[in-house]
Formats: structure tokens, sequence, C-alpha cells
């Protein structure tokens, strides 16, 4: 039976939607005399959602789950890629080719497998979600929260193998300012780019208000001495490297007493970047592409109520807008535009979304959750294309995205904590459009999927807690993979059925005191994978989207922290994972950008009182890549990145630092043909009120 239409989805948003509310920290609030503990990092504010992970006394510098704004300007982490990558379970990787896109890796699962949210409202992309993460910045950031593998339902859908979410920083005091700025430089000194952030807020007793700003311009990128030169790229300055991205956020929050709180909040980012060309391929056969626009928004209400001592209601409404420009050019002086190759391609989305969340404290010891999420995307795209100069007309699509969740969290007794959950997820798709050679109405097919999911929380002592979860979850494929024709190589698939991973994880952690331990062993069973098939059709080699693929993911998480002496402080992480994942069309196939090892170590010394040195050492080893014809699979990308941050406190207000990343000049590459920077140095001041 078919529910659908814009105005009974309208309806249902004033009346109810999902996120991630907070069940087991009110929990914890109303039953501290239980001694009840689950292992949950949350509190009540909107923008926040529950994440699942190892919660001890410490605070540490990089936990197992999050990423303080502390972690992020201790190393220097610019942008979304760089500050996820400390965390144990998750890496950086780079698509190279044409599209100059920085991804994150989570357990093994991709950008299209992880939801990424801003302040709990997803980002979402509706042709093809190909987001790019180095194009969000990090300055404004309060946290980053990361669930792995177990990403409760009460989120929304789509977390197949996790969710990421970005909560943008709140004014605590009643004149609470912020400003810092980053000179940044080559290996022999020379300017490279800058980094400029600025805050001021206002906590008052009912109300507060903020502002901040950020913008990153990345001048070059510049090589490691060892590179050797080719026909595509030089010594030293990465060709096509530049980019620019600014962000504005502004919050006005009501707070009439100690549990509502009423949020407005607007972000707008704008960005442009080129992109460096192969270093393997030679100019003539590469793509000369630049995005002159990458820009997204948000308008978002968020709210959090008591209704009663028991009954507790968050919900957003939100409207978000991307626009992004694509343009190819003849050549790499980019400076003509007047062969088949180039074109002008034009992406104009419009989401409308909400979502509620009630939970209802049962007992002293239950607590039900409810949730639900719904969403109406509309994609607007067009292509300026030559030699002709013809416009294209414009191709709309237009889906409805819902689900309906439940939670039940129970606490056994003072020691067990059993949650369960299960939701229902459905798209209903309105309108799809092509072009090629003339306007193309593809099928309609609406979709749906079940999931579910239990998570058993055992507290062992004060200093111990376990815990054994069960994830059933599922993720919609993009319009992009169920009908682009891939510039006439692909033919559409409207039937294209959701991916699908069961996730089992079992995990501890232990406080020693001054030293704190955890870890975790994790196993992914994926199915339905969407894979390229290739066929014959009306003649032609062609490839279509189909649920084909299915492997195992399956490694572990260590994370350790140790703060012997007041002055001096050490911890790190270590991952290890091991991806098997078949597609029947291609027996030579590997999954491709993860390594199998990967670790993260730190230390803060502070030989004097206002002396502040912060090393660190990001290893990994190598991952599978394929050669720029996608045919040939090879290993790359092992490294060992030394870096280092040192601090002086000029004043209480005034903070001076220098630091340098990549000490060791090492010439490494995440994806073949596309080296990493190689040495480079920062100088940061920060003033404070």
């Amino acid at each position: 039976m078919k529910i659908s239409s814009s105005s009974i989805f309208l309806g249902m948003l004033l009346i109810i939607a999902p996120e991630r509310l907070f069940a087991a920290e009110q929990e914890n609030k109303n039953h501290k005399s239980d001694n009840l503990s689950p292992i949950v990092l949350s509190d009540t504010s909107p923008e926040k959602i529950t994440v699942y992970g190892h919660n001890n006394n410490h605070k540490n510098i990089v936990g197992s789950t999050t990423v303080s704004s502390k972690a992020i300007y201790d190393f220097n982490l610019n942008t979304l890629d760089e500050a996820a990558n400390i965390i144990p379970g998750v890496n950086v990787a780079y698509t190279g080719n044409a599209r100059n896109e920085r991804m994150i890796y989570v357990r093994g699962f991709n950008r299209f497998q992880v939801p990424l949210l801003l302040d709990g409202v997803r980002v979402y992309l509706p042709a093809d979600n190909r987001l790019d993460y180095g194009r969000f910045l990090t300055p404004d950031i309060a946290e980053i929260q990361i669930d792995k593998g177990y990403a409760s339902v009460l989120d929304g859908p789509d977390g197949m193998g996790g969710l990421i979410n970005l909560v943008t920083r709140k004014p605590t005091k009643k004149v609470d300012a912020e400003i810092r700025a980053t000179s940044n430089l080559d290996h022999d000194g020379g300017y490279s780019g800058y980094n400029v952030y600025g805050f001021a807020g206002t906590r008052q007793e009912k109300w507060y208000t903020q502002f901040s700003f950020s913008e990153y311009n990345v001048d070059h990128i510049d090589l490691s001495s060892h590179f050797k030169p080719t026909a595509s790229q030089g010594k030293g300055k990465r060709l096509f490297s530049d980019s620019l991205d600014w962000r504005i956020n502004t919050k006005i929050g009501i707070t009439p007493n100690e549990t509502d709180e009423y949020v407005l909040s607007f972000t707008r980012q704008e960005g442009e970047k080129r992109a460096p060309l192969s270093t393997i391929d030679p100019p003539a056969y590469q793509k000369d592409w630049t995005w002159p626009n990458w820009d997204i928004d948000s308008l978002t209400l968020m709210t959090n109520t008591a209704l009663t001592d028991k009954l507790f209601l968050r919900s957003r409404l939100y409207r978000n807008t991307f626009y992004n420009m694509l343009r190819s050019f003849d050549n790499i002086h980019e400076n003509s535009q007047s062969i088949k190759k180039a074109f002008n391609s034009y992406y104009n989305d419009t989401a409308y979304g909400g979502n509620i969340r009630l939970d209802y404290d049962i007992s002293k010891r239950d607590t039900l959750g409810f949730a639900f999420y719904g969403r109406l995307d509309e994609h607007r795209q067009h292509n300026h294309v030559f030699p002709a100069a013809i416009d294209e007309p414009t191709q709309k699509s237009k889906e409805e995205s819902y689900s309906a969740a439940l939670e039940n969290i129970l606490h056994i007794n003072n020691d067990l904590e059993l949650t369960t959950a299960i939701s229902y997820d459905w798209r209903f798709l309105n309108r799809a459009e092509g072009f090629s050679n003339g306007m193309i109405y593809y099928p309609i097919k609406n979709n749906s999927s079940w999931n579910g999911q239990a998570r058993l929380v055992w507290k062992v002592d004060k200093q111990t807690k376990t815990y054994v979860s069960f994830s059933d979850r599922s993720r919609f494929p993009t319009l992009f993979e169920r009908f682009s024709t891939r510039f006439g190589g692909a033919i559409s698939n409207p039937g294209l059925k959701p991916e699908r991973s069961q996730n089992y994880e079992i995990g501890a952690s232990h406080d020693f005191g001054k030293i704190n331990v955890s870890g975790a062993f994790f196993f992914s069973h994926v199915t339905d994978a969407i894979v390229s098939f290739p066929m014959i059709y009306d003649g032609l080699s062609v490839t279509q989207s189909r649920n084909l693929g299915h492997g195992n993911y399956t490694g572990f998480e260590l994370s350790a922290e140790a703060n012997i002496i007041s002055t001096f402080l050490i911890g790190g992480n270590y991952t290890y994972i091991h991806r098997t994942l078949s597609d029947p069309s291609n027996d030579s196939f590997r999954p491709t950008d993860v390594p199998t090892h990967k670790a993260f170590i730190y230390a803060e010394w502070k030989p004097i009182k206002k002396l502040r040195i912060m090393p660190s050492l990001d290893i990994a080893a190598n991952r599978w890549t394929t050669d720029s014809t996608g045919i040939r699979y090879f290993r790359t990308g092992h490294y060992v990145n030394l870096a280092t941050h040192i601090d002086y406190q000029l004043t209480n207000q005034l903070q001076f630092g220098l630091g340098a990343k990549n000490l060791l000049d090492q010439n490494y590459q995440l994806t073949a043909g596309y080296p990493e920077a190689g040495r480079s140095f920062f100088f940061t001041l920060k003033a404070t009120y």
C-alpha cells in the first residue's frame, strides 16, 4: 500500500520524526543512587547523539569514539578527515582521479555506508552522496562523535557501518570569545596557506547566542623531497592542489529551565578546489576538472523538552541545500572549453526534513524510546556541453525517506544493562530523470528495509566494564547507483536493493587509576553489496549496478593512556582489520583504501609551567589500491608520519604555537599516482577571552 505524497510528508513532520535523543543519559541522571553506569558517552544537548563506547573516569586526549576540540587543536587537525583518522578503527583515504575527494572509512565501511550528521542533522547528497570530507572544517567543532558498527536505529536510516556526528561549539561563559590564526609553511619555509578562526558568544541564565567563522586556504601542497618527478608532476609544489573553504555558524538558544533547550541554528559553508593530476598517467590522457563551487547550508530548529518527569521529547526541523559546479577543460592550462571532453555540470539540491524522539521512563529500570524520521530530497542537475555550447534541460529527481524506530533500555540489575531495538526504513521515489540525446524518465521503484540490534553491558566492578553487541543494518542505494549511465557505459537498475551488514562486537575497558585501557573485537558480514556487473546491452558492452557482492570484515582495536606523573602523559591506539569482499564479475577485485594495521601514538609533556610539547606518531601499513584503469590491484600506502606541536602560554589569554607534520619527509601515497604532502611546518597564535 502506497502512503506517499508530499502533503502527508509535511504533515507528519509536524507530529513525529527521529534522531538520537538521550535515553541512557537521562536514565543515569534519574538513577544515580542505583549505581547504574552504562558504557555511553552523551549529554542532553539537542545537537548531540548517544555514542556507545568506552566511558572511563579519565577524559582521554584521544577517545575511542570521540575527538574533542582540544585534540583537534593539539594535533593541528584542520579538516574532518584528518581529525577522524586519530580514532581507532577509523582511517582516511583519497579517491585519487579527477574528483580529488578525501574519504573516511569506519571499520572498513565507506562514506555511503556511514552517514554524516552536522549537529544531529544528516548531510546527504541525493544524486551520489559523494561527500568530500576535506571540505568540512574543524576549528568550530566542539566534538566529533563516531559510532562504529553499532549505530542506534534511533538516528535514522543507512547506518550500515556506523555514524559520524559533528557537534558545533556553544558558548560556556557570559563573555566567550576566541581568535585563532595559523600560517602553514613548506619544508623549506615557503608559504603554503593559512587558517583563521573567530568565535564570539554569550551564555546567560535563560539564553545564549554565538557566531563563528573559519577559513582554510591551501595555496598548494608541498611534496616530499624524495618524490621523483614525472611527466605530469615536478618536484616541490603539487600542481592544482590549491583549495579554499570557509564556514560560518550561528546559534540562538533558549534554556528556560534545567531540562529544556530550544535552539535555532544556521550553518553555511562554501568551498572551491582543483584536482591534482595523476603522477603516473601522461597529462594528455587525464581529466582537467575544477570545482568553483562546493557549497552547503543548513537551517535547523532543535528542541529538548521534559514533558513530565517521565516523558522526554527531542525534535529537529531543518532545511538543507547543496550547490555544486564542476568544470571540465580541454587541457591542463584550464583556459579553454571547446572540445567534446569539456563541460560545466551543475547540481542544485534542497532537502526538507525533521525528526522527533520520545523517551518514556516505564520504571526506574526500564526506558522506552520511539523515534520517527522523515526527509524530502529534491535534486536538480544539468550540463552545459561543448563544442556546441548547448545547455541540457534541467533533470529533476524527488525522493522521500522515512524511518520509524523503537528502542528499549532495561537495567536488569545494578550491573547489567540490556538494549534492544528495531526499525523499519522506507523510501518513495516520486521522480527520476536523466538526459542522453533527449530526456529520460526512469521507471519508479520504491524500497524498504527492517533493522534490528541488541547490546548487553556488564559493569564488572567500578573499574571494569564489558559489553557485547549485535546490529543488523541496511543502506539504501543513491540515485547514481540506480540510474547513472556513466557517460553511456552503464544501464539503470531501478530495483537495486539496499546493502546490508550484520555487525558483531565484544569489548571491555579497565581503569587502573593512572592508566586506562580499552579494546574491542569486531566482525561484520556484508551481503547484497553493490557492484558493477558487466553485460551486453543492445550490442554494446556496458555495466549495471547489482546486489552481488558479499564478504567479511574482521578485526580488533586497542586503546591506552597513562598519566604516571602530572607533567607527562602518553597514549595511543592500534587497529587491525582484515577485509574480504567478493565481486563475482571480477576475480581480481580487492577491497581498497583500508590499511591492515594502523596506529596512533601521542604524548603530552610539560617541562615548565607555561610550555607544552605534544609529539605524535601516525603509522599505517599497506592498503589495496588500483591503477587508473581500475583493472590492476596492488598494495601501497604504508607510512610513519611523525609530527609535533609546541605551545607556550604568553599570558592568560594569549598562546603561541609552532609545529611540524611528516617530519621524516616520507614520500607515500594512499592511492596510486597521488602522493601525499611531505614535511611541513606551521605557526599558530590563539587569543581567548
